[in-house]
């Protein structure tokens, strides 16, 4: 692995969380040799000790970076670490054993050659089973869909027992492979794979937790005494801090996120289990005390790494403004010509509202967005993938501006389950109403430009380029609803787009917006009504632009 790389070739986080894991690994050697002299361990059980911590937990970490909320690219760089290099390190720390037991110069060299030999058979044989999993989950008729969850689980176990069976202690890289390729895969049911793996995690690390906790004596913890808690802080203070700041250079992560990088690395499951079964083998060798004392300083490193890191992260993230931004912009599912008008008046009228994102099937569409300037996602809204890739559990609101009225109330909800606090707006259609207003309130959305919107007829005048947008400032009485405007005889309404107030894009207009005198609405009409608007709007209550209406 390369400790120097630009970051550009490594978009997704990966060869970072590669190169911080593997460096990782190497430096753990120092506080190896340091355990030689702060606990008395002989250089076998300080290696092995090395190999135990090289690597932070995916089960701790993960949680973590969803609640403290960080930044997309801390947050891939810290979950890739954990998830590829939890594998690896334990291998490593498998082959450091058995290089460790082994009493022939023959017994060395097998244990050596065991950690490439694994990796390569978990590479193989979970590139070959993930491909197959995904494959079968690709076809409805296949399996039952209410038997998909048992059955992909069944397939991981019987990938793990042959991939060991074949050669031992190879199964963890073989299904942390097999996982990857099936994430990464198009299915109809991922959504309810990551559900039910959370379920599954949740359970078996708690109770796995429990078990091995079980086995260690609070005694031999106490016994570790100074050195112990000096080792600890060693590769808190020294060792973490170090290794991040040799396998970052030449990134283009800055000093605060380098910092945060170098205080989150909580170690997990992972450590603790391989711990307790090097003590069951160092045992059979005689070394029970060493066992004992190795599980016990393990214990210590994920108990004060995981309360002390993992409790004040979320600290740390804000004092460096790390956090990603919440409550911050508009999710437009819809990049057609009236989602793209929408976000052009949102982006023109924002005093800092944050970035709009829009998303879309649609390549063509897409394209058309990212020409515009703006930030596009292409793949389903529907899929939890894609909503996370758009941010919205960070955004401010969804709007849900596609040709299908369905569609639009089914993608709000799904934008619900990903941030229940988002506003949700549902464009449907009040001429030909597939979906009832009533419908849209009682999912806890609203209608989209009040009444709603002929969208076919709308993306057509956009598309042609024939509709004027621009804002009106509103001189009538606070608390007038916004349907309660008038209307046009032969275009039913302008769209009203969104309401600017003190500085502020308070929202897209919805059947529930107020308007308080001073507002400023954002208007779409077709440019040949132009002068029929200018009729209507000459009430007394609206002025042009920025200018001040007459009305009290």
């Amino acid at each position: 692995m390369r400790s120097r790389f630009e970051t550009s070739e490594c978009s997704a986080g990966v060869c970072i969380g590669l190169d911080l894991g593997s460096f990782h690994k190497r430096h753990k050697n120092w506080a190896s040799r340091y355990n030689r002299f702060a606990l008395g361990w002989d250089g076998q059980v300080s290696l092995l000790f090395g190999t135990l911590v090289a690597v932070t937990g995916p089960t701790v970490i993960n949680p973590l970076t969803r609640r403290i909320g960080l930044r997309q690219n801390l947050r891939t760089i810290l979950e890739a670490e954990g998830v590829l290099i939890d594998p690896l390190g334990a291998i490593l720390a498998v082959v450091a054993l058995e290089v460790t037991l082994a009493t022939t110069a023959g017994g060395v060299g097998a244990g050596v050659l065991g950690l490439p030999t694994r990796l390569g058979l978990g590479l193989v044989i979970g590139l070959a089973g993930g491909l197959a999993i995904g494959g079968l989950l690709r076809f409805r008729r296949v399996v039952p869909g209410d038997l998909q969850n048992v059955f992909t689980l069944a397939l991981v176990l019987a990938l793990f027992q042959i991939s060991n069976a074949i050669l031992p202690e190879s199964g963890i890289m073989t299904v942390a492979i097999a996982g990857l390729v099936v994430g990464n895969m198009s299915t109809h049911r991922a959504r309810e794979l990551v559900e039910f793996k959370e379920q599954l995690t949740s359970m078996l690390v708690g109770l796995l937790f429990v078990l091995l906790a079980a086995a260690v004596e609070l005694s031999d913890v106490a016994a570790l005494g100074l050195g112990g808690v000096a080792t600890v802080a060693l590769l808190i203070l020294v060792v973490r801090p170090l290794d991040i700041w040799i396998s970052t250079r030449g990134s283009d992560l800055s000093l605060n996120e380098q910092a945060f990088l170098a205080w989150l690395a909580p170690r997990g499951i992972v450590a603790f289990a391989v711990s307790s079964l090097f003590a069951t083998e160092l045992a059979h060798y005689g070394m029970v005390g060493e066992g004992e004392q190795l599980r016990a300083m393990v214990f210590l490193v994920i108990a004060v790494t995981v309360v002390v890191q993992g409790g004040t992260g979320g600290l740390v993230a804000r004092l460096l403004n790390v956090r990603r931004p919440s409550n911050h912009g508009f999710a437009i599912v819809g990049a057609n010509p009236v989602g793209r008008a929408l976000g052009r008046a949102l982006r023109d009228a924002r005093t800092g509202d944050g970035p709009i994102v829009l998303l879309d099937t649609n390549p063509g569409e897409v394209q058309a967005a990212e020409a515009e300037g703006f930030r596009a996602v292409l793949g389903n809204a529907s899929e939890s993938r894609t909503l996370r890739k758009a941010g919205v559990d960070a955004r401010r609101g969804l709007i849900a501006l596609t040709p299908n009225e369905g569609v639009n109330l089914l993608l709000a909800n799904r934008a619900h389950e990903a941030n229940p606090d988002a506003d949700r707006l549902v464009a449907i259609d009040p001429t030909d109403p597939g979906v009832e207003p009533e419908q849209v309130h009682e999912s806890g959305a609203h209608v989209l430009f009040g009444r709603g919107m002929d969208y076919e007829r709308w993306a057509h005048e956009f598309r042609h380029d024939r509709v004027e947008v621009a804002p009106w400032t509103f001189g009538g009485e606070s608390g007038t609803k916004i349907t309660a405007l008038p209307m046009l005889a032969d275009t039913q309404t302008p769209l009203l787009a969104l309401v600017h107030r003190r500085g502020k894009t308070e929202t897209p207009v919805s059947d529930l917006t107020d308007l308080r005198p001073l507002d400023q609405v954002w208007f779409a009409w077709l440019r040949e009504h132009t002068d029929a608007v200018e009729r209507i709007m000459s009430d007394g209550r609206w002025a042009a632009g920025d200018e001040e209406t007459g009305a009290d």
